[in-house]
């Protein structure tokens, strides 16, 4: 892996980083500084297409970078072996993973157990989910409940997680609550900061209405252009990180970037921020 030289990096975070930590002053406090931190992970969807090439590389990288863990959207065709070997080597952990629907089914779920258990996971997440109906979701609710039961016993989650088509209006109630009002606290939910904005939702009035259940979360900008990070974006972030640090009973912030033409560069820049904040 070809390693970013000493003065690129520096040209690439420096000029960004001070003005975004001014604007989100409000959540690196003396008090803030005190609580246990919340570990933070890479969803590796950033990085999708790095990984099609590089994919060792850029477990290395994510780790020199100062990340604790990772999440993923895919394996690359690595085996559950060669991938928890690429994580132990470089000191990380999984974070969580993106399992389809089709995985999660009674003919799969024993394998999709068996493979996460061996890469070190303990939250199976669910990207994505359709209905056209209230009973479509009531449905989906019963299925996760089940799986929760079926999961409780061996230390393992599942959840799901936010796209904005989540946040209309079917019979009334948007599917993000058919869902997770009929879901027990053992479902998690992993909002997306910018999927939420998308859907025309605030994530903090969502984070706010279901206390105790957000394990992990995705942190991405939404607004401020392609190449924005956290505090360049109109996300309200101290919202987020007061409700994550007291409400949540959140154990991991999960960093996802998609829009960057410099991938690497900029979930780089973000840990910068992060850790000016008192984050990491």
């Amino acid at each position: 892996m070809k390693s970013i030289p000493r003065r690129e990096f520096l040209q690439l975070t420096a000029t960004g980083i001070a003005g975004t930590a001014l604007g989100l002053a409000g959540c690196a406090t003396e008090k803030s500084s005190r609580r246990q931190k919340i570990p933070v992970g890479l969803q590796l969807y950033s990085l999708r297409a790095e990984c099609k090439t590089d994919f060792p590389g850029m477990i290395e990288a994510v780790a020199r970078i100062g990340y604790k863990g990772v999440e993923f959207a895919g394996y690359w065709g690595r085996s559950a072996k060669e991938v928890r070997k690429m994580i132990d080597d470089n000191g990380l952990v999984t974070c969580g993973t993106h399992t389809q629907f089709a995985d999660l089914q009674p003919d799969k779920i024993d394998a999709t157990i068996e493979f996460n258990q061996l890469i070190g996971n303990k939250f199976i997440i669910c990207p994505s989910l359709t209905g056209k109906t209230r009973a479509d979701w009531l449905a989906h609710a019963k299925m996760f409940n089940d799986l929760a039961d079926k999961l409780k016993p061996l230390g393992l989650w599942t959840g799901y997680h936010a796209h904005q088509h989540d946040f209309q209006f079917i019979e009334g109630e948007t599917a993000w609550d058919i869902f997770f009002g009929n879901t027990r606290l053992e479902v998690i939910m992993q909002l997306d900061t910018s999927n939420c904005r998308e859907g025309g939702v605030d994530p903090v009035v969502v984070l706010n209405k279901y206390p105790g259940r957000v394990r992990t979360i995705h942190i991405k900008p939404y607004g401020g252009g392609p190449e924005a990070v956290i505090g360049e974006d109109k996300i309200n972030w101290p919202g987020v990180f007061e409700f994550c640090e007291h409400r949540g009973n959140t154990q991991w912030y999960v960093v996802e970037h998609e829009t960057s033409k410099t991938p690497l560069a900029t979930v780089r820049r973000t840990f910068e921020v992060l850790k000016t904040l008192g984050k990491v």
